[in-house]
């Protein structure tokens, strides 16, 4: 069997700028003195002329790229998702939400698969911070062929976007020919009568590992994608609700403010369903190798698998 070609969706960010930017003139690209690990390393390459190193200032390069898309260009502002969503959260909600300016924030390295960078790098808040403003989309891509959708389809929305990427490689999974990528719009990958696994980013692709696993023992889950944590596709989520009568949201980030409040949400309102969610359970991250840390904090396919058995 071949094995399962991975790869890192900060890598897939900085090669889907480079991609569009022929096609959209006025997309430039700021970075905070992070290009290499980033990515839009790449895009400077190939257009120098367009990508500015604002240095270790976040704050400012917001500001900046408010300014720019002022002017009627489209920028993204990259740095890893500490800083973009946290350090520079009141010019994100000021200076670019609050007058509804065409900014793209490209945040990379989010989540504990940071790995050996720590908890003050591992960012496991950065989702219920920027849901928490309004008007702005929040997209977390589950591998390399979302991830360049994403960027595409950010470039094409008029307003704010938060993209989120990650450091870790992870297995492609949408490399198929009917694939779609639509802003608020969630996929259903695998059908399923006994539960419903909601997932985002790369625990997607865990998820339909534990599913594989469940079905071993009799249980047959659902798993869904939803890459557009908000807008939320409350349709979806609340049709699978409806016909498997129990939900597991998965979330490389906190149980707190993310995908799995989201959802809770929409059901509480919708459909009242019993929920289990399963992400970092209100505590900080660690220093370690990124798959040992997805194992410790349960967000592996072996995690996944024991708490959705035992839920069910």
């Amino acid at each position: 069997m071949s094995e399962v070609k991975k790869i890192a969706t900060r890598d897939s960010y900085g090669n889907a700028l480079v991609e569009c930017a022929e096609e959209f003139p006025n997309l430039v690209v700021l970075d905070a003195d992070l290009a290499a690990a980033t990515k839009t390393g790449i895009f400077k390459k190939a257009y120098p002329e367009r990508h500015i190193d604002c240095g270790i200032a976040e704050c400012n390069m917001v500001g900046v790229a408010a300014g720019l898309a002022a002017t009627g260009k489209i920028p993204f502002v990259s740095s890893f998702a500490m800083f973009a969503a946290g350090r520079a959260f009141e010019q994100v909600r000021n200076s670019v939400a609050y007058p509804k300016l065409n900014v793209k924030i490209g945040a990379t390295h989010a989540g504990i698969s940071v790995g050996e960078d720590g908890a003050t790098h591992q960012c496991n808040e950065d989702i219920a911070l920027m849901r928490s403003i309004p008007g702005m989309v929040v997209i977390n891509p589950a591998d390399d062929v979302e991830a360049r959708a994403a960027v595409k389809a950010a470039i094409k929305h008029d307003g704010p976007v938060y993209l989120r990427f990650g450091r870790l490689a992870v297995p492609v999974i949408n490399d198929k020919p009917d694939y779609k990528f639509e802003i608020g719009k969630g996929v259903t990958l695998r059908e399923g009568k006994d539960v419903t696994i909601v997932a985002t980013g790369l625990c997607v692709a865990a998820s339909l590992e534990a599913a594989e696993k469940l079905a071993a023992d009799g249980i047959d889950a659902k798993v869904i994608n939803i890459h557009t944590i908000k807008p939320l596709d409350e349709d979806l989520i609340v049709a699978a609700a409806k016909e498997t009568k129990k939900v597991v949201t998965v979330e490389e980030h906190s149980v707190i403010g993310g995908l799995g409040s989201a959802v809770c949400d929409v059901l509480s309102a919708k459909e009242p369903t019993k929920v289990l969610k399963i992400g970092v359970n209100d505590v900080f991250g660690e220093s370690g190798p990124a798959v040992d840390l997805l194992h410790k904090y349960g967000l592996d396919e072996e995690g996944i698998y024991n708490k959705v058995k035992a839920f069910v």
